[in-house]
């Protein structure tokens, strides 16, 4: 058996037992065995940039809304998931999302393996994240080794190649970036690089496009980060002019209620936690069978914002092992700006 047979075996297991597990994608299961997240991290790098075994999952992601030469609007995402099949953290399996999506149309790859065989992996120093021949590596010869990096990715109807330099610090999300995520105590380590000018080309059905704009990437490992009955989310991160910067979710649980947080950070990186932060779907549409909220009234009074968000094109559906929408979105009202959604569990 090949290793993508392989990769694709372990993975259709993980998604039988997540189905009947606990939490979207088995992520509200029992930690018992493996390393959790404590209160008051202390963040080592370049050597937290790479894989935490002992975890059970982790990912890198990163997302970015472009302008084209042609004076379309362009989303991109490109995503490395790890997760430890036991706590020894000794069985390692790897799973690769990308995406790029324009106003009319919406593309998805998926990549699969196993760890081990050097299909897929990440290392710390020098910085590289890769499943098969997609690249997100470091280009930074000085700094931090996220400061610059190297991104390509390759789907069946478009690719691209992208380069990205961060024009600000790394931030930490929640305390010092020990991120709750439910009333039961629920967490994960949790930072981010929301701060890339980006630049490169995309190459689509209708040919290849020069674009520029700008990125975020998410770093974040837990080993039990969502609670039992929690089974979905509405993420946001969105970028405003002027430079400030919000990162917010709501994670929803079967009551119907969501346990949300904000990280709203100004242009120098500094970060303040909120708790207020109120997410109100707007418009629903119908997306591979499902009604799923498209545009969105976000509030956060504790900043004076109070925003509508609309998605660039509504059938933006990873359809995935673990499907999920996930598309760049504008946003209008107290604050113009723009950025990513990501849904879960419709």
């Amino acid at each position: 058996m090949n290793a993508k047979l392989i990769g694709l075996t372990v993975w259709l297991t993980l998604a039988s037992t997540a189905v009947m597990s606990q939490g979207f994608a088995g992520l509200g299961q029992a930690a018992e065995g493996y390393a959790v997240p404590t209160p008051e991290p202390s963040f080592s790098f370049p050597a937290d940039h790479g894989p935490h075994p002992d975890f059970r999952v982790e990912w890198w992601y990163l997302t970015a809304v472009l302008e084209g030469e042609d004076g379309e609007t362009y989303g991109v995402q490109w995503t490395l998931f790890r997760s430890a099949l036991r706590p020894e953290g000794d069985v390692q399996v790897w799973m690769g999302h990308a995406g790029v999506t324009t106003p009319d149309e919406h593309f998805t790859g998926e990549r699969l393996a196993r760890g081990g065989i050097g299909q897929a992996g990440v290392t710390a120093q020098p910085f590289a994240a890769w499943i098969d021949d997609w690249s997100m590596q470091s280009r930074a010869d000085e700094g931090d080794l996220l400061d610059a990096l190297q991104l390509r990715a390759s789907l069946d109807q478009a690719a691209y190649t992208l380069d990205l330099n961060a024009n600000g610090p790394l931030v930490f999300h929640g305390d010092k970036g020990f991120s709750i995520k439910s009333n039961s105590g629920q967490a994960s380590y949790y930072y981010s690089q929301p701060f890339y000018e980006v630049k490169g080309l995309l190459r689509l059905p209708k040919g290849n496009v020069e674009v520029k704009g700008q990125g975020w990437l998410d770093r974040e490992w837990s080993s039990q980060p969502l609670d039992a009955d929690q089974f979905g989310w509405d993420w946001f991160s969105l970028s405003f002019e002027g430079g400030n910067r919000l990162m917010g979710f709501g994670l929803r649980d079967v009551s119907g209620m969501s346990f949300t947080y904000a990280s709203w950070i100004t242009l120098d990186g500094q970060v303040t936690s909120s708790n207020d932060l109120r997410l109100t779907p707007l418009r629903t549409a119908q997306v591979a069978g499902r009604d799923v909220p498209v545009d969105w009234r976000i509030e956060l009074p504790s900043q004076g914002l109070d925003i509508t968000t609309s998605a660039l094109n509504d059938e933006s559906w990873q359809a995935t092992l673990f499907p999920y929408w996930e598309g760049p979105v504008t946003a209008s009202g107290t604050h113009e700006g723009q950025g990513y959604l990501e849904m879960t569990g419709y």
